[in-house]
């Protein structure tokens, strides 16, 4: 079992400039699987504390239910486009994991932090010819790879 301090504490640079593609704007994206296994995408905060990721979502929120019934998530963070320089784009972050979840919210809503099975940070190589793609995993630890 793999939680966010682990991930800073054997890589803080990789964690930080992760945090940081998460950090760009409030709203992010996640994956949960519906009952019939079918994919569902969600708008979602995260939030990073010193110990955990962690999300929420008003009280019966669907994706909260998908959750409580299949704890795989995906996460996706904020999407910034730089459509004038496609080399400035500052990369694209990703984390899988299992979400466990805590108490509710005194509104009742529910509260997740999330189990990291995988962290992934795409970004423009240089020379801007390559894509370079760091993949964090708790039992491999971090890998980098170039697609040309």
């Amino acid at each position: 079992m793999a939680w966010w301090s682990d991930l800073v504490n054997e890589q803080p640079e990789f964690a930080e400039r992760v945090r940081t593609r998460f950090a760009v704007r409030k709203h992010g994206t996640m994956a949960t699987l519906r009952r019939d296994g079918s994919p569902r995408i969600s708008g979602t905060e995260f939030d990073f504390d010193a110990e955990h990721l962690r999300l929420g979502s008003m009280a019966g929120a669907r994706k909260a239910m998908d959750l409580r019934r299949d704890p795989r998530v995906a996460l996706h963070c904020p999407t910034e486009d730089a459509p004038d320089d496609p080399t400035a784009w500052e990369g694209d972050a990703k984390i899988s994991g299992v979400a466990h979840e805590d108490p509710p919210g005194e509104d009742g809503s529910h509260r997740f932090r999330i189990e990291v099975t995988e962290v992934v940070l795409t970004r423009v190589g240089d020379p801007p010819d390559h894509l370079v793609i760091e993949s964090w995993h708790p039992d491999r630890g971090l890998r980098r790879r170039e697609r040309r």
